[in-house]
């Protein structure tokens, strides 16, 4: 029953990519780098921050409203609907002060490894600053935009140690030992669904007729905090109190299949 709805979800997600009626489509693939934002390393740690980038590819599609004469003009000439199927996976590792003393704590950080792969699927809202035809009709112009919507992802998160197998007191920091939110431990090797909000900002380059070159960026923030497989109790590690999210910037290709 759990997998039908999931099933479900994903496919009420994904249908408008197959729609091909009354609405203007374009087709397109986003590629780019993401920074996964987690209890791995120091918050604000530039360090962390890079080394713990990830890859990120997404295939979208967008409708427009344009053959809507019931709507109003406004919105059929600034707003689309973006559907969107995207991979994201990460390496992640610790960084930061606290790797760097000289402490059985720290080599038991620095020999912890993570990794996570995403797998979703969602819609968003998007606003456009320009007038849609007029852009459309103007080869080498610009049009930012800014998108709001939810997605819904499946992970796989794991968690390790070059010294060992991790959960032991000689390999395992503390803190990751401690049970949390449910958890038997801090860390988890798990796969699970997960919601998340994301927001987006980028901006169009009109290349032709029928195609756009497009700068994207996002922030997805996810309703759980195990997605990275770690999640230290927070009552007693205010420092890892937030939810996990990334940050995506990506450049991609739009092809109009109707204008």
């Amino acid at each position: 029953m759990a997998k039908f709805k999931i099933f479900t979800i994903f496919l009420l997600i994904i249908t408008p990519l197959f729609s091909f009626s009354q609405v203007a489509h374009e087709i397109g693939v986003i590629t780019g780098r993401i920074e996964f934002r987690s209890d791995y390393g120091q918050r604000n740690d530039i360090e962390t921050n890079i080394d713990n980038m990830g890859f990120g590819i997404s295939v979208f599609d967008y409708m427009g409203f344009s053959y809507y004469d019931n709507l109003n003009e406004y919105f059929k000439e600034h707003f689309k609907i973006r559907s969107e199927i995207s991979y994201n996976e990460s390496k992640l590792q610790h960084y930061g002060d606290w790797v760097e003393k000289n402490s059985f704590t720290s080599k038991q950080l620095q020999a912890m490894r993570g990794s996570t792969q995403l797998f979703s699927a969602g819609f968003q809202l998007e606003y456009s600053f320009k007038n849609i035809h007029d852009f459309e009709r103007e080869i080498g112009s610009w049009a930012p935009y800014v998108a709001i919507g939810p997605q819904f992802s499946y992970y796989n998160a794991k968690a390790w140690s070059t010294m060992g197998d991790i959960g032991t007191p000689l390999t395992t920091p503390v803190k990751y030992l401690i049970p949390s939110d449910g958890h038997s431990n801090g860390y988890s090797n798990e796969s699970k669904t997960v919601f998340s909000a994301a927001l987006n900002m980028g901006i169009r380059y009109k290349l032709t007729s029928l195609s756009d070159l497009v700068l994207d960026t996002r922030v997805q923030y996810f309703a759980s905090d195990w997605v990275d497989g770690l999640n230290p109790n927070k009552d007693l590690y205010k420092e890892n109190k937030s939810n996990d999210w990334l940050t995506f910037v990506g450049v991609g290709y739009i092809l109009y299949l109707n204008n």
